[in-house]
C-alpha cells in the first residue's frame, strides 16, 4: 500500500537501526571497560554470583594479610628468643667461670657484675609486673614486643589467626610465657630490687632449665610458622582460582566481542542506508499524484 501519512518501511528500518545502534554501543562499552557485565541487566544472575565471589576473594585477601602479620610475629619472637638464648648461655658460662677456686674475689666480682647486667637485659626484654617478676617497679614496655603486644607474657588462649574467608578457618599460636619456670628464676627480684639468683653451683640447674625453656619455645614457634607458610600458600591458590572464576563470569572475551563489534558496525551502516532508501518511497507517491 502506498501512503503519505505513514511510511511503514521507513519506520521499520528506523526501529531496526536503533536496535543495532544499541547493540553497537553495548559492544563498545564492553570492549572499553573490559567487562562483559556493564550493567546488571546484561546478566543479572552472573552479576550476583560475581559479586558474591568478589566479596569472598576480598576476605581471602584480608586473611593473607593476617597470615603475613602472624608470620612476622613469629619471626620477631623467634629472633629475640635467639638473642635470649645467647644471653643465657653467657650467664651459664660466667657462672661456671666463677666456680674456679683460683679466681680472686675481685675477678669473681667482675663476673658477678656482668652476670647482673645480663640479668637486667633479660628482665628488660621479657618484662612483667612486680606481681609476676618481683622488684620495685613494673616493666610495662619490654623490649620483647610486637606492635604493642608483649611477646613473652602469659596468654592462656594464645593468639588466634584467621586462615581463610571465615572465622572457623583459624589456628592458635601458643603464647611464649617466659615469666615462669626457670627463666623467672633468672630475672626475679626481691622487694628491694636485688636478684634472687646469683652465681653459685646451685644456679647451674636454673640456667640449664632456662635454655631448655627457650629451646622449647622456639620449637613451638617454628611449628606455627611452618603451618602459617602452608596456610599462606593454600590461601593464595584459592584466591587465584577465585579470580579465575570471577574472570570467566565478568571479563569480556575481546576476540569474540571484536567480531560482534564488526558485525553491529556493518548492520548499523546498512540500516542507515536502508532507512535513507525507505525515505525515498514517498517520492513515488508524489509522482502518482502528479500524473
Amino acid at each position: 500500500m502506498s501512503s503519505i501519512n505513514s511510511n511503514i518501511q521507513a519506520l521499520q528500518s528506523a526501529l531496526t537501526l536503533g536496535r543495532n545502534q544499541d547493540l553497537l554501543s553495548r559492544s563498545l562499552e564492553r570492549l572499553s571497560s573490559g567487562s562483559k557485565i556493564v550493567t546488571v541487566a546484561d546478566d543479572p544472575a552472573g552479576s550476583a554470583v560475581a559479586g558474591k565471589l568478589s566479596a569472598q576473594n576480598q576476605r581471602l585477601g584480608a586473611a593473607t594479610t593476617n597470615i603475613q602479620n602472624a608470620v612476622s610475629y613469629t619471626q620477631t619472637s623467634d629472633g629475640i628468643l635467639g638473642s635470649i638464648a645467647s644471653v643465657v648461655s653467657r650467664l651459664s658460662q660466667l657462672n661456671t667461670l666463677a666456680q674456679d677456686p683460683t679466681m680472686s674475689s675481685s675477678e669473681v666480682a667482675n663476673y658477678q657484675q656482668e652476670f647482673q647486667a645480663l640479668q637486667q637485659q633479660l628482665r628488660a626484654t621479657i618484662g612483667g609486673t612486680t606481681a609476676e617478676i618481683g622488684g620495685t617497679a613494673d616493666v610495662t614496655s619490654p623490649l620483647g614486643s610486637f606492635n604493642g603486644t608483649d611477646l613473652y607474657g602469659p596468654n592462656a588462649s594464645g593468639y588466634q589467626v584467621v586462615l581463610g574467608d571465615s572465622a572457623a578457618q583459624s589456628m592458635t599460636i601458643p603464647a611464649t610465657n617466659l615469666r615462669t619456670g626457670a627463666m623467672l628464676n633468672l630475672i626475679q627480684q626481691d622487694s628491694s630490687g636485688a636478684y634472687t639468683l646469683t652465681m653459685s653451683t646451685a644456679s647451674a640447674s636454673d640456667l640449664s632449665g632456662a635454655l631448655q625453656q627457650v629451646a622449647a619455645s622456639r620449637a613451638t614457634l617454628g611449628a606455627a610458622q611452618e603451618r602459617l607458610g602452608l596456610a599462606s600458600s593454600m590461601v593464595q591458590t584459592q584466591s587465584l582460582n577465585m579470580q579465575s572464576a570471577i574472570s570467566q563470569i565478568s571479563d569480556v572475551d575481546v576476540a569474540a566481542e571484536s567480531t560482534q563489534l564488526a558485525k553491529y558496525n556493518v548492520l548499523v551502516q546498512a540500516g542507515a542506508a536502508m532507512l535513507a532508501q525507505a525515505n525515498t518511497t514517498s517520492a513515488a507517491v508524489l509522482k502518482l499524484l502528479q500524473n
